[in-house]
């Protein structure tokens, strides 16, 4: 079996990437890879809060590893961390990494690019899949999430703190993707078929906070996932979720 990391970012997308992976017996997935916030102590982005995130992987069964940027961080200081880091991976024998993407191709190329200058080939179990389809897919295996992080630009505070279900996704507005590939909205999945036990939390405070972008758009990274929509999108709704 090939020596394999996944990219974890805490959200559904991630949840049904690892699950289909896990099934297809030809990668060894032993090590989950997320990027956090170190000022904050919550995962990029997605603003979940580390305990979380500790707890995620103890029910799954996988180590995890972090890596650690400060709030505000530029490409060129983004890319040379990461750099270092999966070349680490690869003297550890590593040779794949998988990671949650569907569709955006210029997200891809630059994935496949990052790790090929280490020799490290990318895997995408949901590439090119139909966003809706995967959503009633995700529901129907079981898969329990929450949204901690919707884009205000497509979606009022009504959608933060909601469960991922049918209804939810009746409600999007036409112009929203039905898995948020665009970022339109981040999850915390807590409960499915690749976890061991449910990750108890209870639903706190929501805020709505706004970032100022870079003068250089291209020099400014507010997330893992780098989607270049990031960089225009300044006000998100946060949900707060306590660790019970």
């Amino acid at each position: 079996m090939l020596r394999t990391y996944f990219n974890w970012s805490s959200g559904k997308d991630s949840s049904l990437a690892l699950y289909y992976i896990l099934k297809q017996n030809k990668y060894d997935v032993s090590k989950l890879l997320t990027t956090v916030n170190q000022e904050y102590k919550r995962v990029s982005m997605h603003g979940l809060r580390e305990e979380l995130l500790d707890q995620q992987a103890k029910s799954i069964g996988l180590p995890l590893q972090k890596i650690k940027f400060p709030a505000q961080v530029s490409m060129s200081s983004y890319n040379e961390a990461m750099q270092k880091e999966i070349s680490m991976l690869k003297d550890e024998g590593y040779s794949h990494c998988v990671f949650g993407d569907i569709f955006l191709e210029d997200l891809r190329k630059y994935r496949d690019d990052q790790l090929h200058k280490v020799g490290i080939q990318s895997v995408f179990p949901l590439w090119q899949r139909n966003t809706k389809e995967l959503l009633l897919e995700f529901i129907a295996l079981g898969f329990k999430a929450i949204t901690v992080c919707v884009n205000a630009k497509y979606l009022d505070e009504t959608f933060c703190g909601r469960l991922l279900d049918k209804a939810f996704l009746n409600d999007l507005p036409s112009n929203v993707d039905s898995c948020g590939e665009h970022g339109e909205f981040h999850t915390f999945v807590f409960d499915g078929p690749i976890f061991r036990h449910p990750i108890a939390f209870e639903i706190g405070e929501k805020v709505l906070r706004g970032y100022e972008p870079s003068k250089d758009e291209n020099d400014n990274c507010f997330a893992d996932d780098l989607d270049r929509d990031i960089n225009w999108d300044t006000s998100f709704w946060y949900c707060d979720l306590k660790p019970c």
